[in-house]
Order: C-alpha cells, then sequence, then structure tokens
C-alpha cells in the first residue's frame, strides 16, 4: 500500500473555491446552505453534514479512477452476481476473528479450507490444515514463516548465532516474496531470467540450495506471463538433491491465480499435494477464485507442516478454534462469498468460467497477433493472461507508447520491463478474468486498430528515458 504525506498548509483551496465545491441539490432542504458548507479536504470537518452530502461528494470525486472492468492490468475480480454482493453487505460487520460469537462464518471458512484441500489432492483433506487470510501476499507471508520455523527446528544447534536461513525462489516470483525476506531477515537466492525462460530453471533452483535453505518456492502462474512453473520438474530436481546430499528440501507452490485455474482447466497437471515434496499452497480467493477483494487461502499438506507454535487458538463453540494470521480484525464478508461461490458453481461451473476466460486470452492473443505490430511471449494458453512485445521490425513505438494511447479510450493494459538479465525486454500484458467478454476483447482489438496509424507515424518513441520504468509486480 502506497504511503502518502500529509498535506502542506498551501493544499488547501480557498474558501471561495470550496464553496464551489459543492452541487446546490445537495442539500438536503435549503439548496442554498450547502454552498456554504463545503468541507476542508485535508483535515477533520468542524462539524458533521448530512449523509447525501457526504455521499455525493465522495462519490464524484471517484468518478475520477478508472473503469475496474477495463482494468486488463489486475488480476483482481471485479465482477460478481447481485446475490454475492447482499451476502457481502449483510456480513461486512462481522468480524472473522471472533470464532465464538460468529461460530457459522467460522464454519463456512472450516469449509472452504476443506473444499481447498479436496481439490488440491492433499493425502488426508480432512486432516490438512489452512485458513483464510487477506489475500495471496498474506498467505506467502505465513507459509514462509512456517517454511522457516521448520528450519530452525531442524537446525536448532545452529540457529541462530551461526547460521543465516535462505529462500531459493525466480526473478519473476511476487513482490511479496522480496517482502517476506526483506522482514523476516532471509537471504532471497533467485534464479535470474535467461533467453525466453521467463520463470525458475528447476536444476539452477537445486544447486542454489544448501543446508540454510529453508525452501523453495515454485509460482503456478507468474505475473509476469501468465506461465505455469514446472512444480514437478522442481521436485524431482530437489528428490535428486536429497539422494545426493541428504538435504530435503520443502517447496512451497504459491497458487495466487493458477491454484484456482489449473485444477478446473488442467487436471493432468501434477503440481499440488500429490507430489510428496510440496507442503504448502496458497492461493487468491480475490483473483480466480472469483470473489471481490481481499481474500486468500493458505494451507499445509498436514499439521507436521505448520509448527504448532505459530498457532494461537481461541474459543469456538465450546472448544478450541486454531488461528493463524497476520491480520486480526477483517470482515467475514469475503470468506461467506467464497463459500458462495463455490456452493454456486461448483467444480463444473469453475471449469465454464475458466474456459471462458481462457477461450477469450487465446483467441485475443492471435487477433493481436494479427495485426503484424507485436510478438507473443504466451498466449493465454496456461492462465488466461498474455504478455506481448513489439515486433522487431518496429521502430516508430513502444510498448509504453501503446500502453499510453490505450488509457486514453479507458484502457488499463500495463506496460512494464522484465527483472535482471532481461531488463531489456519490455512487453504488455493482458489479464483476462470472469465479465471480460469477448465482446469487449473485440471492442480492446478496434481500439487498437485506431491507435495504431498515429503509433506508426511517430518519429521514435516517447518514452525514451527507460531508467524510470521499473517492472512490474502486479
Amino acid at each position: 500500500m502506497p504511503l502518502h504525506e500529509g498535506s502542506s498548509p498551501t493544499a488547501e483551496p480557498s474558501a471561495k473555491r470550496r464553496r464551489l465545491a459543492l452541487n446546490p441539490f445537495f442539500g438536503e432542504a435549503d439548496p442554498v446552505a450547502g454552498m456554504e458548507l463545503a468541507p476542508p479536504r485535508h483535515r477533520l470537518p468542524d462539524g458533521p453534514m448530512a449523509p447525501s452530502t457526504a455521499y455525493h461528494l465522495v462519490h464524484d470525486e471517484l468518478m475520477l479512477d478508472g473503469n475496474s472492468r477495463l482494468n486488463l492490468a489486475t488480476f483482481v475480480t471485479t465482477w460478481m452476481e447481485p446475490q454475492a454482493g447482499v451476502l457481502m453487505s449483510e456480513c461486512s460487520d462481522k468480524n472473522m476473528i471472533d470464532k465464538d460469537e460468529y461460530p457459522r462464518t467460522a464454519e463456512l471458512e472450516r469449509r472452504c479450507v476443506a473444499m481447498l484441500a479436496d481439490l488440491w489432492h492433499a493425502p488426508d483433506p480432512a486432516a490438512a490444515v489452512g485458513c483464510s487470510t487477506t489475500g495471496s501476499s498474506e498467505a506467502c507471508m505465513l507459509a514462509g514463516m512456517a517454511l522457516k520455523r521448520r528450519w530452525a527446528a531442524r537446525n536448532a544447534d545452529r540457529y541462530p548465532a551461526a547460521a543465516r536461513p535462505n529462500l531459493v525462489m525466480g526473478a519473476n516470483v511476487q513482490v511479496c516474496w522480496e517482502k517476506f525476506c526483506n522482514f523476516w531477515e532471509i537471504e532471497a537466492r533467485q534464479i535470474p531470467m535467461e533467453g525466453d525462460r521467463f520463470h525458475i530453471d528447476p536444476q539452477a533452483a537445486a544447486d542454489l540450495c544448501d543446508e540454510n535453505t529453508i525452501g523453495v518456492i515454485g509460482i503456478l502462474g507468474s505475473t509476469f506471463d501468465g506461465s505455469y512453473e514446472p512444480i514437478a520438474e522442481l521436485c524431482a530436481a530437489l528428490d535428486a538433491l536429497q539422494e545426493r546430499t541428504g538435504l530435503d528440501v520443502p517447496v512451497h507452490v504459491d497458487g495466487a491465480s493458477g491454484g484456482m485455474v489449473a485444477p478446473f482447466l488442467d487436471e493432468d497437471l501434477v503440481w499440488d499435494f500429490r507430489l510428496p515434496r510440496v507442503s504448502s499452497i496458497n492461493t487468491s480467493g480475490h483473483k480466480y477464485g472469483l470473489v471481490y477483494p481481499g481474500i486468500g487461502w493458505a494451507l499445509w499438506r498436514s499439521p507436521a507442516e505448520l509448527p504448532e507454535e505459530l498457532v494461537f487458538r481461541v474459543n469456538y463453540l465450546g472448544g478450541e478454534m486454531p488461528t493463524f494470521a497476520l491480520n486480526f480484525s477483517r470482515p467475514g464478508a469475503q470468506v461467506v462469498a467464497q463459500y458462495y461461490t463455490f456452493l454456486r458453481l461448483g467444480r463444473d461451473g469453475y471449469r465454464a468460467v475458466q474456459q471462458a476466460s481462457r477461450d477469450v486470452a487465446r483467441t485475443l492473443a492471435e487477433r493481436i497477433e494479427g495485426l503484424g505490430d507485436f510478438r507473443l511471449l504466451t498466449r493465454g494458453d496456461q492462465l488466461p493472461v498474455f504478455a506481448l512485445t513489439t515486433a522487431p521490425d518496429v521502430e516508430a513505438y513502444d510498448v509504453f507508447d501503446v500502453s499510453r494511447r490505450l488509457r486514453e479510450h479507458g484502457w488499463l493494459v500495463p506496460a512494464y520491463t522484465f527483472p535482471a538479465n532481461r531488463q531489456d525486454l519490455a512487453v504488455l500484458r493482458v489479464v483476462c478474468r470472469n465479465g471480460f467478454s469477448s465482446d469487449l476483447a473485440e471492442l480492446l482489438v478496434g481500439d487498437l486498430r485506431r491507435v495504431l496509424p498515429d503509433l506508426r507515424r511517430q518519429p521514435h518513441p516517447l518514452s525514451r528515458d527507460k531508467q524510470v520504468v521499473s517492472s512490474f509486480h502486479h
């Protein structure tokens, strides 16, 4: 979340300008009175105002936000059924941490964990442990903490005096893993991209492991290009490492997006708890779990993978309810919405929704490729996400120019450079979600066709200073 500084004394508009900020019709009874009561923007108002006035002030300013349905940068769900919205509004005042006061909400959370354990082929779904979180970032933090604590227990005679733990991952990891290593004082060992390999190399990951490695992160659905990392091959490389050296290194699968796509569309792909080396998995309910933000899930193969000392217990229906979270107070609305969506869709419904998103992504990728100005890096055939760059013969403009021009038509399509070792590669990325229909995709292609003639006439790309462009980690 961005950090914001306070306002300077000169940031507040004049009293005359503030009087003009309110529409006279916003007043409850006297349309003139409201024009004298415009509140300050950077300090608390002296007194209250009518709820309709406060609503209109906030509503009007938010009109300047982008249209979330046209935001092809975010993986986050931007559409749900009205019935889900009603359930969420009914549960927004329930605090998830109060398990004993809201036992049915707690029970729905437990059922969701059980459903995910079954979906991800836990050896004994009834014995798998897990929890809801505010999103995949928190889920990753919890999984990383469990990896570190298990490593510390195995190395109690050396930790913390003489050993510094490390975590192995590809350079394409979501920024939350870099935060985890920073916050919990872990050495991040990253495998750089190489050529057309944009994610982890299994053998390179195994070669970076040593007795201080707490685990290896595999990404089921890279945010950079939408591709799956080879989780089975990664586990096989670590199996071979254990045979040679005795090192037993666990794998955590960051399935923020793919954890809710692969089980339905790629059932033969082995990536989850079917692999004995996979100790934990996370996903984002608010991404391809099809729920509004923010909801995530973290699951462990069995209680053995989650150290007991990390689990807190609260009273639940006269018994104990284990909890494991960084956040305490948060609404139960998203958990209820997740359970609603699981019930509403079932396996067949999820399969249909995710297949529709993949079909839109693949068709849209082909249509854009057919324009002749772009080269596809991925085609949307894993996550419903694809990345593209300009064709080698395109010199008049770059992907940043395309992103800027599409924004003029309301489309939010991110342009960014890849991480170290492939910083020469700048791409556009398109995320296709439920609600982004083939009709909307057709409109996007039409707007792209409209901006291309002007872009082709440019003398050179307008984004000359690539030093100000950073990698995109959304």
